[in-house]
């Protein structure tokens, strides 16, 4: 007679319910039902060795933290920065910017292939623009991006814009350092192209691609001055087929502009050129500019300089965002406003008048160390 097959014993864990923690898996038995997995919290220690060992997974946890807006993870998240910033500031953080329709994610797809073929560690910051009514990106650039997201080299995280002026994220500059200490040598920052966050990326990297099309009389109304005094290169893009002779001529016009123009960089001078993103066309040449400009500028030291400067900004931008946070979620504040509001809109008081009132009650507050 045939040995009856053994059953192992089954042990209940404290998400089963009483019918589950009876049944035994085994021949012709229904199976237990799955066991939740608790994913391990990370201490900012173990997320600090992970993001230094590239492990993808980690860093992704890493920037979520960052991002994380709750007060138990702020401080956390200062502990990790504060444990990564020795292994920082080891690339080239190039911002890319351009009108919609201008091919930005095709363009970053393919050069960041380029770069992953040539050795470099790709990471790629898109900045979407956020839902109004669920707050998450509504772009999700990583599904754009289907080839460059199969490169063991490349880390491509789309982030929410939220409600920072401009569509950059808020902690776009701490996950430029997670990325850096996790050794990626080439940041791409993407913006969202609405025509305000290009002065806040400019002041984050190193480098500054504006990325346009054909037709120049028309984009140069709709770009403006602004952007163009930020650019450190323009590419006309799509320029394949018969949009090659446009894209020549749209060229010069650019180039017109550009002299017209303080450069952004000291001692550089803006490069205007054409690429086919579709067809990879001009990005080895693009690249050679990249890597002209990072030499020029760390030798003469104008490099080292900006960053500095980006740093010094940095800490005013926290300085007014921390204040800010502070006021807005002081109890006092939070009855007071509606009563202001009130007085403003039935004008009964002016601006000026609420705003020094508030003030005054904050202040007073923080002395009596409300």
């Amino acid at each position: 007679m045939k040995e009856e097959q053994k059953r192992p014993e089954w042990v209940p864990n404290e998400h089963d319910d009483a019918f589950a923690s009876k049944v035994m898996k085994g021949v012709g038995e229904p199976a237990p039902l799955k066991q939740t997995v608790r994913k391990k919290i990370l201490t900012a220690n173990e997320l600090a060795e992970g993001v230094k060992e590239s492990n993808r997974t980690i860093l992704a946890q890493a920037i979520t933290l960052v991002e994380s807006n709750a007060p138990k993870h702020q401080q956390k998240a200062q502990t990790l920065i504060q444990h990564i910033l020795p292994y920082t500031g080891n690339s080239i953080r190039i911002g890319i910017t351009g009108v919609p329709g201008a091919g930005k994610s095709t363009f970053i797809e393919a050069f960041g292939t380029l770069l992953c073929e040539k050795g470099h560690k790709v990471a790629v910051l898109a900045v979407d623009p956020s839902s109004s009514l669920t707050g998450g990106s509504i772009l999700g650039d990583k599904t754009r991006m289907e080839q460059l997201v199969q490169q063991p080299n490349a880390f491509i995280r789309p982030s929410p814009s939220g409600r920072t002026l401009g569509g950059v994220n808020r902690r776009t500059r701490e996950t430029i350092l997670l990325c850096e200490a996790a050794g990626y040598d080439v940041i791409l920052v993407e913006t969202v192209g609405v025509g305000q966050s290009e002065g806040m990326v400019r002041d984050m990297v190193d480098f500054f691609l504006l990325l346009s099309l054909t037709g120049a009389g028309d984009e140069l109304q709709g770009i403006k001055r602004g952007i163009l005094e930020l650019t450190d290169a323009i590419l006309i893009n799509k320029a394949d087929g018969d949009n090659k002779i446009r894209a020549l001529q749209t060229v010069s016009l650019y180039e017109q502009m550009s002299h017209l123009f303080q450069p952004v960089t000291e001692g550089w001078s803006t490069y205007v050129g054409t690429c086919s993103a579709l067809y990879k066309e001009g990005l080895h040449i693009f690249w050679d500019v990249v890597q002209e400009f990072a030499g020029q500028t760390k030798q003469s030291g104008v490099f080292q300089k900006r960053r500095n400067s980006q740093k010094k900004n940095w800490l005013y931008a926290s300085i007014r965002e921390q204040l800010e946070m502070r006021f807005f979620s002081h109890p006092s504040m939070k009855e007071m406003l509606p009563l202001c509001e009130r007085d403003i809109l039935e004008g009964t008081q002016t601006v000026t008048n609420v705003v020094e009132r508030l003030m005054n009650h904050y202040e007073q507050g923080r002395i009596r160390g409300e």
